[in-house]
């Protein structure tokens, strides 16, 4: 093969798709987390597969999952909830539906920790904020 015949644009798509192929693999979750995802999906109640927002682990340090979630205190439950329920006035903390909405968010996170912390080697949950999922939503994040 003659290298110089490959012409300029052949030579930028195969660097494209070496580039994607790289970010695919430092991207891929390792073995073990593929490996409590499956069982967070499988072990799942309805309500938690049904939820819109799906709680997942993103790496394990250790024996501690690292999980996703959609609040912290730089993206506060409400405005998330606002988005999934825009009928509910979530500006009312004492709205009674935003109230059920907070409190089916903490109970489907619970579950998801709840299943993830009962496998084995798994001894702590640290959660950090699915800043991908925010943004896809249209929430603003500081």
């Amino acid at each position: 093969m003659n290298f110089r015949q490959i012409k300029s644009w052949q030579w930028a798509l195969l660097v494209i798709i070496l580039l994607v192929a790289l970010d695919w693999a430092i991207r891929r979750p390792d073995a073990r987390t593929r490996q409590l995802n499956d069982i967070l999906a499988t072990q799942a109640s309805e309500r938690l597969r049904n939820y819109p927002y799906q709680f997942q682990v993103l790496r394990v340090e250790g024996e501690t999952a690292v999980m996703s979630t959609p609040r912290n205190f730089d993206a506060p439950a409400f405005r998330m909830l606002g988005v999934l329920y825009p009928k509910i006035n979530v500006k009312d903390h004492n709205n009674p539906e935003f109230i059920a909405v907070e409190r089916l968010l903490g109970q489907v996170q619970d579950e998801a920790k709840d299943i993830v912390l009962a496998q084995p080697g798994i001894k702590g949950i640290r959660w950090e904020l699915d800043r991908q999922w925010l943004r896809r939503q249209g929430i603003e994040i500081p």
